[in-house]
């Protein structure tokens, strides 16, 4: 689902043969802490830590994850109510766009991202199928989810932080797509990030060094949890240092 090392070098390749194309990260490596390179724009460190390879687009079966009540248990606790506007960042087959976009109505939004276009045409297939018409697809890619500027209340990151391969450029980017009182929200298991998980003080100690504070960290069925955090200062991209593993 979601930020594939590999596509990260194939976008760069292409900014090399298009002066019009969008500047991408280079993927570094996975636990040097070393500078993320960039053809324009802000430099950000790479994280102190493995990124998890993409495997699927989806965690797991829609049917065992409505049996667990998991979206309604997120949405409740997310507040989630008609009239938001809510980005689905690492969509992948859409389990939570399909849901958020019912959740929201008519009179929300919902802004469908991927970094993998295959994902997002499969995804506007599936939307077109299921009639809702409030969703917007958008091919983000690893440090910027190309996000509408003040467009979203509520960020929603789903089973793929640890896939993140330019992790503080994407928090830092976000903090221009949120509306005043937007919110990021992070769902992953419990476990180390080459195992496809982040543990919940790694990830609150990487979105602080990215300007934002933790709201709530409530506990999900099969040793995942919700972390909820609120923007505070955006750093300056050279102040920003990366959290040991352990």
């Amino acid at each position: 689902m979601r930020f594939p090392l590999a596509l990260g070098a194939l976008l760069l390749a292409a900014c090399d043969l298009s002066s019009a194309a969008a500047p991408v990260s280079e993927a570094a490596g996975s636990s040097t802490g070393r500078p993320v390179k960039e053809a324009l724009g802000p430099v950000f460190p790479a994280p102190d830590r493995p990124v998890a390879d993409i495997v699927s687009a989806a965690w797991s079966d829609e049917e065992s994850r409505d049996n667990d009540g998991e979206a309604e248990r997120v949405f409740r606790l997310l507040d989630v109510r008609p009239g938001l506007q809510v980005a689905d960042i690492g969509a992948g087959s859409g389990y939570y766009t399909s849901r958020l976009a019912a959740a929201v109505g008519p009179g929300g939004k919902v802004y469908a991202n991927d970094i993998i276009p295959d994902y997002l045409t499969r995804l506007r297939r599936r939307m077109a199928s299921e009639a809702q018409t409030n969703v917007q697809f958008i091919l983000g890619d690893a440090g910027n989810a190309n996000l509408p500027p003040a467009s979203v209340d509520l960020a929603l990151m789903v089973h793929m932080y640890h896939e993140i391969s330019d992790p503080f450029g994407l928090l830092w980017h976000l903090h221009e797509d949120l509306r005043p009182g937007g919110r990021v929200a992070i769902i992953d298991a419990n476990r180390p990030t080459a195992r496809h998980g982040t543990p919940p003080a790694l990830l609150k100690c990487e979105l602080e060094a990215a300007g934002f504070r933790q709201m709530s960290l409530s506990n999900l069925a099969n040793g995942s949890y919700l972390a909820v955090f609120a923007p505070t200062t955006r750093p300056e991209p050279s102040k920003i240092r990366p959290c040991p593993a352990s």
